[in-house]
């Protein structure tokens, strides 16, 4: 539901059938009051407004789209991949969807990641243990062009010490 300016969710825990290619395409394109409240709604908002916006000097298209708030567990790594699933759709090229999309690129990428920089918690067996900022680009016909990822914030002190019921981080075991 929204709250404002805020979408929020809950957590199901679970695989729901709402982030099918189908329902993808059911929020592109649409404005926030046309639909019900999704990821994929705020997410194709930041994209109109990137499409929409002025070009940057460097002829590249700009929006920002954050999010991630919540306690552990609360579903903010899942909404992340949800949001880069949305965009991978919405604006792949031809070439891009023969070569494999960078949607499957970041999220090849994403166990890797999660091997060095996840931990069993109590809350939370897969528990992001850092912070992960990943930059979209888009060409000026607002088509996907590169991604990068940056990390930051490693829990370091999880390698020598762990709670009773929690585990250092999964590349360990």
């Amino acid at each position: 539901t929204y709250s404002g300016l805020f979408c929020v969710t809950v957590n199901p825990y679970k695989w729901l059938p709402v982030y099918n290619p189908e329902v993808v395409l059911a929020y592109r394109g649409k404005k926030r009051q046309e639909a019900p409240p999704h990821i994929f709604s705020i997410s194709d908002n930041a994209y109109q407004f990137m499409l929409t916006g002025d070009l940057l000097p460097d002829h590249t298209l700009s929006a920002s789209l954050a999010f991630g708030s919540g306690e552990s567990g609360a579903g903010k790594t899942v909404n992340t991949k949800r949001v880069i699933q949305y965009f991978a759709t919405i604006a792949a090229t031809i070439i891009m969807v023969l070569q494999g999309t960078l949607e499957d690129q970041i999220i090849s990428a994403n166990p890797l990641l999660e091997a060095f920089g996840n931990a069993k918690t109590v809350r939370n067996d897969n528990s992001s243990r850092f912070g992960k900022f990943i930059r979209i680009h888009f060409g000026a016909t607002g088509k996907l062009a590169s991604a990068d990822i940056e990390t930051y914030l490693l829990e370091k002190s999880r390698v020598p010490f762990q709670l009773k019921a929690e585990r250092s981080y999964h590349i360990f075991y």
